[in-house]
């Protein structure tokens, strides 16, 4: 299963996006809040990133999902084979990519999953 890492400059803001795309798809999802910096204030850490991918890595690919600034250049750096970065408004298209990687999706339809959320109308 494709596994999905949340990089928040807050970890509060991680951890509860993480809970609400975990409740809504109801399915066990790989997948980790990597938020704030590591004194737990408001930053970017990329040892935290780091832990987070290895948890959620089960061999079918990561989607980090960056919320804004320092956390895509943080996310940036783990950009490899296997491991992308989605360009998606967090709460939406960390939704997203949960409910379809619960699915079993490859790591390219969660990501057009989540990049689909771009497009999400309310009214």
């Amino acid at each position: 299963m494709v596994g999905i890492v949340l990089i928040s400059h807050s970890g509060p803001l991680a951890s509860e996006v993480a809970t609400l795309a975990a409740q809504i798809c109801g399915v066990a999802v790989p997948l980790a809040p990597a938020g704030g910096a590591s004194d737990g204030g408001l930053g970017n850490s990329a040892d935290l990133v780091a832990a987070a991918i290895s948890r959620v890595d089960q061999g079918d690919g990561v989607i980090l999902i960056p919320d804004l600034g320092g956390s895509v250049l943080t996310a940036r750096l783990f950009e490899a084979p296997g491991v992308v970065v989605a360009d998606v408004p967090f709460v939406e298209g960390a939704v997203a990519a949960v409910v379809s990687a619960s699915t079993g999706a490859s790591l390219r339809a969660v990501l057009a999953s989540a990049e689909e959320s771009r497009t999400f109308r309310k009214l």
